[in-house]
């Protein structure tokens, strides 16, 4: 008895752990990314201030402060970008920024690819629901994907969605297929909840699932 309520305990502050644990990384990764764009300016501030000053300038040189420090640097300068974004003189900056970064061929594809993503997940394709499944990587199998856009296909006329499949737990990766409409299976699904589906390896997830069009087409057909 006293080894299976060992294992038990065992067994329950593991699966306690595991969720915090992979918070954790998804927080240490994100932070950790946030600082890491800070951090050649703190540097350079504290090593101007260790010029003046060497005593602040060693008091200031450590490990754990230099990474809080980029960090609130980042985040600030992330308000501050998002604070002009809103005004006009700032949509003009982005403009006359977007417009420099156009003439770099390499840069301007990267850049230009990238910001057309963000502005298209924040709108809904007409007549398309954004969050589906689709089969992938075979037919039986289904992935949750966004419908980035909507084409048609030269020849046949049919509607094609360009449906982007992340992977998980890092939603940052990933997979582009090109679908059939028809072969989509629309969600109800909200970003939010998509993104905690996939980040948590499905144990975040309503309890039912939407049919997929084939599905319910056998069925009717079967009745």
């Amino acid at each position: 008895m006293r080894r299976l309520r060992i294992k038990r305990y065992l067994l329950t502050g593991l699966l306690t752990f595991i969720p915090l644990w992979v918070t954790w990384l998804v927080f240490k990764f994100v932070l950790g990314l946030l600082a890491g764009i800070g951090t050649p300016v703190v540097g350079a501030l504290v090593g101007a201030v260790g010029q003046a000053s060497p005593a602040l300038g060693t008091s200031l040189n450590r490990g754990w402060l230099l990474f809080v420090l980029a960090l609130v640097l980042t985040v600030l300068a992330l308000y501050l970008l998002g604070w002009l974004a809103n005004r006009v003189i700032g949509q003009r900056l982005l403009e006359a920024f977007d417009g420099l970064l156009a003439r770099i061929p390499l840069v301007q594809t990267i850049y230009g690819g990238t910001k057309k993503l963000m502005a298209v997940l924040q709108q809904k394709p007409s007549g398309v629901q954004r969050v589906v499944l689709i089969d992938f990587p075979r037919q039986g199998m289904k992935v949750v994907g966004f419908v980035t856009r909507v084409m048609i296909e030269e020849g046949t006329g049919r509607e094609m969605a360009a449906v982007y499949i992340p992977t998980t737990p890092n939603p940052t990766g990933g997979y582009l297929e090109v679908v059939p409409v028809d072969e989509l299976t629309p969600t109800d699904w909200t970003m939010d909840q998509a993104m905690a589906f996939i980040i948590s390896g499905g144990a975040v997830a309503p309890d039912t699932l939407p049919a997929s069009p084939a599905t319910l087409t056998q069925r009717q057909d079967h009745a």
